[in-house]
């Protein structure tokens, strides 16, 4: 080692430098660039061989680049819809076209990395980022959400269009009031299914609570003594006839007595001697005082004439009247007994409705129409679609059939109608019963039934074909509350068909996922991208435009990566303006010296040479 060594080592030492100084001024010029990730240069020394630690002296110097892949840059926000960062590890998987043919390009295969996510869709519907990177992806399927394979392929989507899907699903979410106030609730007797703010199907033509189930009760009590719906009492029996008596008076031949009661609908009409109070009756009271005790508790009017008794109970619970005393068993017309000469039959009595003729038909005809508006109310509207993508109006109306407020064995029902026909007339059915029991617990919840979803069979609204509907109701999403409005409180109604469309534009969501949409309105995901990731990340080769390949040492890509995708934002450089000055001024003064060893060299071997003159 010598003196021309120390020249040689101050040269090497200007070389190293030099590239150092080489990376400072590209991370500089790069500060700005998207996706840039900045490389530091790191300096070996080289040691000559010696033969003992004594002789051994300072060698010279080589420079390395030294990637920084890892480290992050900033993440800012951006208006493009399809700008992507990525934050952590991972690179998007991109090809660069070896050509073009008829303005298409061409690929080679060859897939490069990069974290550059400036990506823009161009005119053949590729995702294109600032240096010309097009991204990769996973197609997905427009309607079931799955990717169509798990290799990524170059992205298009030009001209993509969406088939029509049939609506097969309605998901609900909805308050029914406790006291609906419908039109006809204003107006009815009170205790009645109607004043309740219900739907009384002997009301209607057909009976359109759910198929076959059983007929409700007529409103006159008809087992027993009958006479066209009417209890048959000897005459001259009027609503002045007084209940107990002497023989010969205006009495009722053998009246009632002291302790007997009767008990209508559930509520007990006591006879006393004399004071009565409440839901009591004197024994010498006249036939009018007993049927407005039962007119009360019914809510019907109960009328007497011609020497007969008309009880109209108003409910559908059936109407049991029964005394303390005596006979068992209901009335039939066999019965001869006779309580107080009103045909009743002896005590305890019960007398029970009979059902109407008509069961259950799940309809509401054209000619019944008016009466079911007024005695339901509105459960919203949707658009659903059949098949070929054809818009059909879906009307909803809900129809309270009990309501516990009417006493024991009455339970909040509701039954839900839609629309089947808006030019039906006539006998023609223009709304259907979907055939469900909704029954609500006192405290507002759903009782029954118990699933998430009820199958709607068979829908057609105005001769377009829906088929079977499923009618999705999560937990706790149908409930019957107390209401000021009186009315249903839509929550949700929305359905999952559509019409047929064409993609207008395309965005990618946080999910990673190019969402596109299309003319129907429709928000489709389209494609999954996906990420990479490498076992020895700084060992890429980087290429133009922030990109890179895999080398040797930084092993084969890895499909899918710990990184999360942020949706319309950018990644920025990750060079540190103030870290690369401090470093230059490192370097230039490391240059420097290094000049100074040359001269100082240059100086020895000039003195050197003059000792020979």
């Amino acid at each position: 080692m010598g003196i021309f060594d120390a020249l040689n080592t101050s040269v090497g030492g200007l070389q190293a430098q030099s590239f150092a100084l080489q990376n400072i001024s590209g991370n500089i010029a790069n500060a700005s660039t998207i996706g840039y990730k900045g490389i530091n240069t790191s300096f070996e020394d080289l040691i000559p061989d010696s033969l003992t630690p004594d002789k051994q002296v300072a060698g010279g110097v080589t420079a390395h680049a030294q990637q920084t892949i890892t480290t992050q840059g900033t993440v800012s926000g951006s208006t493009v819809a399809t700008n992507i960062a990525i934050n952590g590890d991972g690179f998007f998987n991109v090809q660069k076209p070896a050509g073009l043919v008829d303005n298409v390009p061409t690929f080679n295969g060859v897939t490069d990395y990069t974290r550059r996510g400036d990506f823009q869709v161009n005119a053949n519907g590729n995702l294109v980022n600032g240096a010309g990177y097009y991204l990769m992806g996973v197609a997905v399927d427009p309607k079931t959400g799955n990717p169509l394979g798990n290799v990524p392929q170059v992205l298009q989507f030009q001209n993509n269009f969406v088939p029509a899907q049939a609506t097969t699903a309605i998901q609900y979410a909805a308050n029914l009031p406790t006291q609906p106030q419908t039109q006809a609730s204003a107006t009815a007797l009170a205790g009645t299914i109607t004043a309740a703010g219900g739907l009384n199907p002997s009301d209607f033509a057909q009976n359109p609570l759910p198929v076959g189930s059983p007929a409700p009760p007529i409103n006159n009590s008809v087992t027993g003594a009958v006479v066209n719906n009417q209890l048959a009492v000897p005459a001259p029996i009027t609503a002045a006839t007084a209940l107990s008596g002497a023989a010969g008076t205006d009495s009722l031949a053998a009246g009632f007595q002291a302790g007997d009661a009767i008990t209508v609908d559930g509520t007990t009409i006591d006879f006393v001697a004399s004071g009565a109070t409440g839901n009591q009756l004197n024994v010498t009271d006249n036939i009018g005082a007993l049927l407005n005790k039962i007119s009360a508790i019914t809510g019907a009017t109960e009328t007497v004439s011609g020497g007969k008794i008309t009880l109209n109970t108003g409910t559908v619970q059936d109407l049991n009247i029964s005394v303390a005393t005596g006979l068992s068993g209901p009335l039939t017309t066999s019965t001869t007994n006779a309580l107080g000469g009103l045909g009743l039959g002896a005590p305890p009595i019960t007398l029970a409705r009979a059902p109407g003729a008509n069961v259950g038909t799940g309809a509401v005809s054209a000619n019944d129409v008016q009466t079911f508006t007024n005695e339901s109310i509105s459960g919203g509207a949707v658009t659903a679609f059949n098949t070929a993508g054809t818009p059909v109006n879906l009307q909803l109306r809900w129809a309270k059939t009990d309501s516990a407020s009417l006493g024991a064995g009455h339970q909040d029902t509701w039954n839900l109608f839609y629309q089947n026909s808006t030019t039906a007339s006539g006998s023609q059915t223009e709304w259907v019963n979907t055939g469900t029991n909704f029954i609500f617990n006192a405290n507002g919840a759903l009782a029954s039934p118990t699933g998430s979803s009820i199958a709607i069979p068979n829908v057609t609204v105005n001769g377009q074909a829906l088929g079977a509907l499923s009618f999705n109701v999560s937990t706790g999403a149908l409930t019957q509350f107390a209401s000021s409005s009186g009315a249903a409180t839509i929550g949700q109604i929305t359905q999952n068909g559509f019409a047929a469309g064409q993609l207008q534009s395309v965005a990618i969501n946080n999910s990673g996922l190019v969402v596109g949409t299309f003319s129907n309105g429709q928000n489709i995901d389209l494609a999954s991208i996906t990420l990479s990731h490498f076992n020895g990340t700084n060992f890429l080769k980087a290429l133009d435009g922030a990109a890179y390949a895999a080398t040797d040492l930084s092993g084969p890509a890895i499909i899918g990566a710990s990184g999360t995708i942020s949706g319309s934002s950018i990644e920025g450089s990750n060079t540190d303006i103030a870290d690369e000055f401090t470093k230059l001024i490192v370097t230039q003064q490391a240059y420097s010296a290094n000049t100074k060893v040359i001269t100082t060299a240059n100086d020895m071997v000039r003195d050197l040479l003059n000792v020979l003159r």
